[in-house]
């Protein structure tokens, strides 16, 4: 196919749906692109010619549809988009496989940038970066003052044994990845199993929260979240996930030229310390178990690279830097275990 008409992406056929669902929203001939950068779904930006759209759907071939939930996306953004929480505006779900092949949904596009990597940040200079770093604390502190109920996600996930429940999940999927040793996973497993934390009341849950799941853009001369992304993983549960995997993404790896890489490296970052303080002050939470989300993080973090190593070595995956994602795993865990054990607080 063309680069205006991608794989996945029938223009003819969600040229007729468009029409019949929202007569006179498009008013010229589509065209559509994949935007790279995703993990799992596919993201297309589509346009008119005048105005531009995004399709996401799920990866080409997919098989569980539970790990594709174009529903769930659709319907978080939906519930958010009243509310303070920058999402893009949803414009239509599609359930009807035969326009695709497979569930989709089309929401507007929203103009910013992703910032992946401290390279990317850094000709933005020491003050904007800080600032947008902050504002990504602060946006979280609003995603997670909605009140689930009342914007109709009340029964959008089962928060009771929430912590529970994500540690076993990915403790299956460490043993399912299995086949190397990895001297101190087991007992950063265990030790994180031992120290459960009590929640406090649960909220929606991003489940992905990172500098490179939002979009950064300039509203009235200063840098602003414009939309938070990828809403696959949400839920509602322990809003101090979200937290520990911010504060872990804000820590240096120590490993130069990591096919992993943080944003903690780029000039003006403020340290995990400051984004802790920051989001108690705001939200009001007691942060005292914040070494244990983070350290959590790390392990989720260490089992995911596990899997896309053990994938690696069974000729399952291609691309650039795979081969050196099996490296990082014991850093990932090294971190993990230094974080319950030695703490984070003092940043």
């Amino acid at each position: 196919m063309s680069p205006d008409h991608p794989p996945g992406l029938d223009l003819d056929r969600l040229r007729g749906l468009l029409d019949r669902e929202r007569p006179g929203l498009v008013r010229g001939p589509l065209t559509g692109r994949l935007i790279e950068g995703g993990r799992s779904n596919l993201t297309y930006a589509l346009s008119d010619g005048v105005s531009k759209w995004v399709v996401r759907r799920p990866p080409l071939g997919h098989v569980l549809a539970t790990a594709h939930d174009m529903r769930r996306e659709h319907r978080v953004i939906s519930a958010l988009h009243p509310t303070s929480v920058p999402v893009p505006r949803p414009v239509l779900l599609c359930e009807d496989e035969d326009v695709l092949g497979a569930p989709f949904y089309v929401m507007e596009f929203v103009e910013g940038t992703p910032y992946r990597t401290a390279d990317q940040l850094a000709p933005l200079g020491e003050e904007r970066t800080r600032n947008a770093v902050l504002s990504l604390v602060d946006t979280l502190v609003e995603l997670h003052a909605v009140d689930p109920a009342g914007v109709g996600l009340g029964d959008f996930g089962r928060p009771e044994g929430f912590l529970d429940r994500q540690l076993r999940r990915w403790g299956k999927q460490l043993d399912a990845s299995r086949n190397r040793d990895l001297p101190g996973i087991d007992e950063l497993h265990a030790t994180l199993g031992r120290r459960l934390p009590a929640s406090p009341a649960p909220t929606v849950v991003h489940g992905d929260y990172r500098l490179d799941n939002v979009l950064i853009g300039t509203v009235d001369g200063a840098d602003r979240i414009k939309a938070i992304l990828d809403w696959e993983m949400s839920t509602l549960g322990d809003p101090l996930t979200d937290l520990g995997l911010l504060v872990m993404y804000s820590t240096p790896l120590g490993m130069p030229e990591s096919p992993v890489s943080t944003t903690a490296q780029a000039p003006g970052h403020p340290s995990p310390a400051e984004l802790i303080e920051r989001y108690a002050a705001r939200s009001g939470r007691d942060v005292g178990a914040v070494d244990w989300y983070t350290a959590f993080a790390w392990f989720k973090l260490a089992v995911i690279l596990e899997g896309i190593h053990y994938r690696y070595t069974l000729g399952q995956t291609v691309g650039r830097g795979f081969d050196r994602i099996g490296d990082l795993v014991p850093v990932f865990i090294r971190h993990g275990l230094t974080t319950l054990h030695e703490g984070l607080q003092e940043g």
